[in-house]
């Protein structure tokens, strides 16, 4: 299986962005604006029970014709409404393989749903889902695609940290596995833009999940607060310095043991390629850094126009493990 997606890696052309989108701010906002498609089909909603008492996740199952099964979690500040996992999902579902899209506890559809907030560590929540979609789907192949915070806890989830029940293979996007240096990151110079809008999306999280706490918004300015004020004390952990240290998935990338797909790229704005670079990686992990794409962005050059590098090159993964 290693082979194979390697082999996959090795045969996807690199991001080549036209002119106007060289950059990689450029690249995560145009990725974030331009058009894109969504699913047509509905599917069929589910409440995921968590560990805590009336915590659920809500996610949406949509069948396939295939042995293969496909699970989306979304970034900070997304949902399953996002338009990065309704491409893939639509990627997922041309192959005809089976989807379950998620949303994060309190995000989306499963507003209410839950009373602690979800973060980059949540890979007890992301394995939750996985064992639902297998007691579902005996004998399925499940693939579980994270991106940005989500792939993070992807990635904890596959080197066997906070919960025991994993995906079959992992594909993690853009994941900041190094939460400090990424939270730092952010406050600086046109990163500004991408924390604002975080704390924005965040701000109204609390509003809609946690109205008890909303007086606690008023300190906070930055991402870096949000954690420090929110997440860490809601999430257990002793301050946000516990929680960056306890949840960055980089120390624990050597112990993956199910093959995992880290791809990411060298000018993202504030999730840094030298820590995948610096981080010792199990014989597990396939290491894909582009030299363009930004955040999530890999708006590739089609003559005039543009692509979504990001879809086909997901898309080169799932047929690369279709055929095995």
């Amino acid at each position: 299986m290693i082979k194979a997606l390697k082999a996959a890696r090795d045969s996807i052309s690199p991001c080549s962005p036209p002119v106007w989108a060289k950059l990689g701010h450029l690249q995560t906002l145009f990725g974030h604006l331009l058009p894109s498609p969504a699913l047509s089909e509905k599917g069929q909603t589910f409440l995921v029970d968590l560990n805590q008492d009336s915590e659920q996740i809500h996610t949406t199952y949509i069948k396939g014709s295939t042995s293969s099964v496909v699970y989306l979690f979304h970034g900070l500040g997304g949902s399953a409404d996002a338009a990065y996992m309704q491409r893939t999902a639509l990627v997922a579902r041309l192959l005809g393989h089976h989807v379950f899209i998620n949303n994060h506890r309190g995000c989306g559809d499963g507003i209410g749903l839950a009373t602690e907030p979800y973060h980059s560590g949540r890979a007890e929540d992301l394995s939750k889902v996985i064992a639902f979609g297998r007691n579902m789907l005996p004998n399925h192949f499940h693939i579980a695609i994270g991106f940005s915070l989500s792939a993070n806890a992807l990635l904890l989830l596959s080197a066997g940290q906070r919960a025991s029940i994993l995906p079959d293979v992992a594909i993690a996007v853009n994941a900041p596995i190094n939460l400090n240096r990424a939270s730092i990151k952010l406050t600086q110079g046109l990163n500004r833009i991408y924390d604002r809008s975080f704390v924005y999306e965040l701000s109204n999280y609390i509003k809609k999940n946690r109205p008890q706490d909303i007086s606690l918004l008023k300190t906070v300015k930055t991402l870096r607060d949000f954690d420090e004020v929110l997440t860490a004390p809601i999430g257990g952990f002793f301050n946000r310095d516990d929680y960056y240290e306890n949840c960055s998935a980089k120390k624990y990338l050597g112990l993956i043991k199910i093959p995992t797909v880290l791809l990411t790229s060298e000018n993202d704005p504030f999730v840094s390629s030298i820590d995948y670079k610096e981080a010792k990686l199990s014989a597990s992990t396939i290491l894909h850094i582009e030299s363009h794409g930004g955040h999530m962005g890999y708006i590739d050059s089609k003559g005039v126009g543009y692509e979504r590098w990001l879809d086909n090159a997901l898309k080169i993964y799932m047929m690369a493990l279709s055929q095995l």
